[in-house]
């Protein structure tokens, strides 16, 4: 694997540290209970049924929530048919040999009228000690487990220790659920350099936080997913056992005055193993080997403090850069043969603005680019190519006419490299019945 992208998380980290301020996010709160909890087991070391009562201590103070969230949309392609960006299809369409990657590739798109969208069952469960979080995401096609996870709640040192399957930390929105964006469809640096549903992984994360409002973490993944740890089957290679992607993030808040917070944060991960193949029958085109990406995010609010958001602003833009250092293999009768070395490069980023118009009224505005850079390997003959960019431009209007439910209307326009310029229009009804708490918003 390329050293390069070590040489980038180390002073990644270093420079984030350093700039860590004394303001707060609440780890460790519950450091009290743990002690207590230590005193109660000195107190019975001695009573032969002391594992009974630590047991039942540690369920005295269980708590349970749910929370259901529908949603409803309605989507209109007014002109242009759907595709996707030129450069980031990567030898989709071929017969064979993707199966497993159009499986889990850009099939999410809106039918035409009425979907039913993204809707959710969250089920947490919290004691002293420890939390528990699972997801369930219900959509038209199937029910699937979004998430499932157990996190610590009492590590010394302000640690903290998740494990299971989870929402990456990296970047703003990539551990948000759809019903705390703020328009109605993922970035697109996000969704094709991470996936339909973000970097969701199988793994471990461990955060520290050194001050309230700073945050530094690693993730240790099993690297399943698509497209950033694509793996087809049927290449020269064999597939590695996990942990095959690694991560790394820094977070922090700024406390401006006068209602304004800064919030900013970079992050970066290493893929060791990367495999895209190109079957065409009596022939096949493998490329093989690891990447990286890095990125940075940044969010300043400020709060008027009027009735219902009225004068509120929020200022968000994030950018992320990716990296794949490729060999390719070609086969003929059932034998491999290297050929050469190449270097895939991409990116993305948007900006977005949201304005409290009126008590409980908003609009935003949001511009995406997406592939600035954009070199990627095409076969036939195989040549590093560069392909033009891929915009969006998006507004909204949103009416937030309860806690925790409101109704969106979107118009975009999508101008992507490859194909015909398109409009789309949309309207939203989102509404989460009960408690919510295990969230990021």
């Amino acid at each position: 694997m390329s050293r390069r992208p070590f040489h980038l998380l180390t002073p990644l980290a270093a420079t984030l540290l350093m700039g860590t301020a004394a303001q707060g996010q609440e780890h460790g709160a519950h450091q009290h209970d743990h002690e207590a909890h230590g005193h109660a087991h000195e107190t019975h070391r001695h009573d032969r049924g002391h594992d009974n009562d630590r047991a039942d201590a540690g369920l005295a103070d269980l708590r349970l929530s749910a929370a259901l969230t529908v949603e409803g949309i309605y989507h209109n392609r007014v002109s242009g048919d759907e595709g996707s960006p030129a450069g980031f299809g990567h030898g989709e369409g071929h017969d064979e040999g993707h199966e497993d990657h159009d499986a889990h590739g850009h099939e999410h798109g809106l039918d035409e009228g009425f979907n039913l969208g993204h809707s959710e069952l969250m089920l947490r469960g919290q004691t002293s000690l420890f939390e528990g979080q699972a997801v369930v995401s219900l959509t038209e096609d199937d029910v699937s487990l979004e998430e499932a996870f157990v996190a610590t709640r009492a590590l010394p040192h302000d640690l903290r220790i998740k494990a299971g399957r989870f929402l990456s930390e990296i970047g703003h929105v990539n551990s948000r659920h759809p019903h705390a964006w703020d328009f109605i469809e993922r970035p697109l640096v996000n969704e094709y350099l991470f996936g339909d549903h973000g970097l969701r992984e199988d793994g471990v994360q461990l955060t520290w936080s050194p001050s309230p409002h700073a945050t530094l973490g690693t993730e240790w993944l099993q690297g399943d997913g698509e497209p950033l740890s694509r793996f087809d089957e049927g290449g020269s290679e064999a597939r590695d056992s996990g942990p095959r992607l690694v991560t790394i993030f820094a977070k922090q808040r700024a406390a401006l005055g006068d209602g304004q917070t800064l919030d900013y944060g970079a992050s970066a991960g290493v893929n060791r193993q990367y495999v895209r193949l190109d079957d065409h029958g009596e022939h096949a085109h493998s490329l093989e080997g690891d990447g990286w990406f890095a990125g940075l995010d940044a969010r300043y609010h400020y709060r008027s403090g009027r009735h219902g958001g009225r004068g509120d602003w929020t200022l968000g833009a994030e950018y992320f850069y990716t990296e794949r250092d490729l060999t390719e293999r070609v086969e003929h009768h059932h034998a491999w043969e290297t050929r050469d070395d190449f270097t895939e490069q991409q990116d993305g980023a948007y900006v977005e603005a949201i304005y409290g118009v009126a008590p409980h009224w908003e609009l935003g505005v949001r511009s995406e680019a997406l592939g600035l850079t954009n070199e990627t390997v095409h076969v036939h003959p195989s040549e590093l190519e560069s392909v033009d960019a891929s915009y969006r431009h998006s507004g909204q209007a949103t009416w937030r006419f309860r806690d925790h439910a409101f109704l969106r209307a979107q118009l975009s326009h999508e101008d992507f490299a490859g194909q015909d310029e398109s409009w789309v229009a949309m309207l939203q009804f989102n509404a989460t019945f009960g408690h919510q708490a295990g969230h990021a918003h």
